[in-house]
């Protein structure tokens, strides 16, 4: 039995299903079904106004954000697709907190919907800082079928993880 780094939590009958696509060779062709489009995001500008709307549209009242981009090394270095950080500087007799969101540059070529998750997940660290009940109904109020959303995330990375051969 093949082990599903990204589907580790979810149910053995979900797992199977995923496995028995990657057996047909038909997990590309599934996740391109449901996920087709492209976006224009590609630009660290474009995404910080990107993730600005976003955070005007769900979370006014959240603390800003003082830079986005996207980063090549953070799926690699941290295992981690999205980060997010407040860093803490000294001005004068004033400590001032800088927040930023960093997204992995894997999503510049994904599906909008998985930009979309991301940004939600790491816009939602700016109310709730764990992994907690309040932070997912946070998600799910930004975004109603977040669960599915990352759910169709990891089965994409466990795809671009996958030989050429089995795609």
């Amino acid at each position: 039995m093949t082990p599903l780094k990204y589907l580790q939590a979810y149910p053995p009958a979900l797992q199977d299903k995923v496995r028995e696509l990657i057996a047909q060779q038909r997990l590309g062709e599934h996740l391109a079904k449901r996920y087709p489009d492209h976006h224009d995001v590609q630009s660290d500008k474009a995404l910080y106004a990107y993730v600005a709307d976003l955070k005007q549209q769900h979370l006014k009242n959240a603390p800003g954000i003082d830079k986005v981009l996207y980063d090549s090394k953070l799926d690699v270095v941290q295992r981690a697709l999205g980060l997010h950080t407040a860093i803490s500087r000294v001005q004068g007799s004033r400590l001032k907190a800088k927040k930023e969101i960093r997204v992995a540059s894997l999503f510049k070529a994904a599906a909008p919907e998985f930009l979309q998750m991301i940004v939600v997940h790491e816009l939602a660290h700016l109310k709730e800082a764990e992994h907690n009940k309040a932070f997912y109904q946070l998600c799910n109020y930004m975004l109603p079928d977040y669960h599915q959303r990352e759910f169709d995330l990891r089965m994409y990375l466990t795809w671009r993880e996958l030989p050429e051969t089995n795609r």
